[in-house]
């Protein structure tokens, strides 16, 4: 059975957020990296940052590369920024918005270092799979916009979307997986690569996890 979300924890409101948080019209027109960080990095984007636990721990984690967080929720990409900026972490950045759009009209080809999907939203009913990121389109912008040797992260706790999102991939692409990704013992409350991941571990729910990488030329 779901689990309600927890009200999010107020952001001080004397906290800058313009730095860590951004639209989709404010990335619009030709792919500046330097704008948004300064400088020209190795890349990753996270689909779906909820609160901000992976961006945060892998961009403090890793100083010479730069992560490009999306969310479609307002509240939650605002929060994911707001720890960003509490945190210092000037090497990534939230935008509020559609992943797809971004993908396909703002990201060039072989951009991307990495793609990390974690825990999308299963959309359960039928009537509502058209919805699913994992979908056909999506996937073959995401197999784009890597760099040879790029790798997809693609993480669930729904064995059915798991399977339906491998079957897309391998009919739709060239990428070259699933490999599995065993889990890892977590050494402290926050070690998780996610909180859904947190919560589903603790709560002893099977995670499925796969990793796609592109061919190199």
């Amino acid at each position: 059975m779901m689990m309600a979300r927890r009200a999010l924890p107020k952001i001080n409101p004397a906290l800058d957020l313009s730095r860590h948080l951004l639209t989709f019209e404010q990335l619009s027109g030709p792919w500046d990296a330097t704008a948004l960080f300064g400088r020209r990095a190795p890349l990753e984007l996270e689909v779906g940052s909820g609160k901000g636990l992976f961006l945060c721990n892998a961009a403090a984690a890793d100083r010479d590369g730069d992560f490009l967080g999306i969310e479609v929720s307002r509240k939650y990409a605002r929060f994911a920024a707001a720890k960003l900026a509490k945190r210092k972490l000037d090497n990534a950045c939230l935008v509020h918005g559609d992943a797809s759009r971004v993908l396909a009209e703002l990201l060039p080809d072989g951009v991307l270092r990495a793609v990390h999907i974690y825990f999308p939203d299963p959309w359960w009913k039928k009537r509502h799979h058209k919805r699913r990121i994992m979908n056909a389109r999506f996937l073959q912008h995401v197999q784009r916009t890597l760099r040879a040797g790029g790798q997809l992260h693609f993480w669930t706790d729904v064995k059915s979307y798991f399977d339906h999102a491998l079957a897309i991939l391998e009919r739709e692409t060239d990428l070259k997986g699933p490999r599995a990704v065993p889990p890892s013992v977590a050494t402290h409350p926050m070690d998780y690569r996610t909180h859904f991941e947190r919560r589903t571990r603790l709560q002893h729910q099977a995670v499925y996890r796969s990793r796609f990488t592109k061919q190199t030329a």
